[in-house]
């Protein structure tokens, strides 16, 4: 309380990206659900499954990762280019990975968590709700919403779709990343159903912008709530040991 007035404190949940949490006052507010869109090879599958091992590996925080695009298996072999070694915290109940591809393309799959491939959009929410649950996690990677869609058969229904997912996600108290497709950045379109980024408290750019005839990968913070951020252009890399941002340099 400061001269008759209650000071609210936002609690923060470190990123475990390399210079990210210098942009948005120390870390994610708790409990928010953040978007990442951007085009394909942008690193957005990267920058979710960042923010789940940091999690297991550095703040204790168990966490849930729904893979739609890949398998689960693929998903850990991937990631061990960057030293993270998933199914470590696996077997420690710090991370869960839940396949949501093996079935939806008829293969079996002897995953612990497997989604099948006919639950409608109730039962998708209610399994991951479990699984939460289960570990106890504080952090979720939805790998993605256009997965999602295409996986239900509910894509004419997306808006409902995610509406339900944020209600759920709110309910859980978990910390969320859902990452989407941007289909033309540049044109405004950063969202494959132009509802997505309404949905999340936060929305991240990751995109590229050419410099003397080569790509360079950049991110902005289009929205954060409960947070102040810039709405600059940021370089970034992916790294032997995954993404860093570089808040001083050059500003694109």
């Amino acid at each position: 309380m400061v001269e008759g007035r209650r000071v609210y404190r936002i609690e923060r949940v470190k990123s475990g990206i390399k210079g990210f949490d210098d942009l948005i006052e120390g870390g994610f507010p708790r409990g928010t659900t953040v978007l990442v869109t951007g085009p394909t090879g942008s690193g957005k599958t990267t920058f979710g499954v960042q923010f789940v091992y940091s999690g297991a590996a550095l703040y204790d925080e168990p966490g849930v990762i729904v893979t739609l695009e890949e398998r689960a298996s693929d998903l850990r072999r991937e990631m061990l280019a960057f030293g993270w070694d998933l199914e470590k915290y696996e077997r420690e109940r710090k991370i869960a990975i839940v396949d949501g591809v093996s079935t939806v393309v008829g293969l079996p799959s002897e995953e612990q968590y497997v989604l099948e491939g006919n639950l409608n959009t109730e039962d998708f929410l209610r399994y991951i709700y479990r699984v939460v649950k289960a570990l106890n996690a504080k952090r979720l990677v939805i790998d993605s919403i256009p997965s999602i869609a295409f996986r239900l058969k509910k894509e004419e229904e997306v808006r409902s779709v995610l509406l339900q997912l944020n209600t759920i996600l709110l309910e859980m108290g978990v910390t969320s990343i859902l990452t989407t497709e941007a289909p033309d950045p540049a044109r405004g379109r950063i969202s494959r159903y132009g509802v997505e980024e309404y949905i999340a408290r936060g929305l991240i750019l990751l995109d590229f912008v050419e410099r003397e005839v080569e790509l360079k990968r950049y991110l902005l913070i289009r929205k954060m709530r409960e947070t102040k951020h810039s709405m600059k252009k940021y370089p970034f890399e992916i790294t032997e040991e995954g993404i860093v941002v570089y808040p001083s340099g050059e500003l694109y």
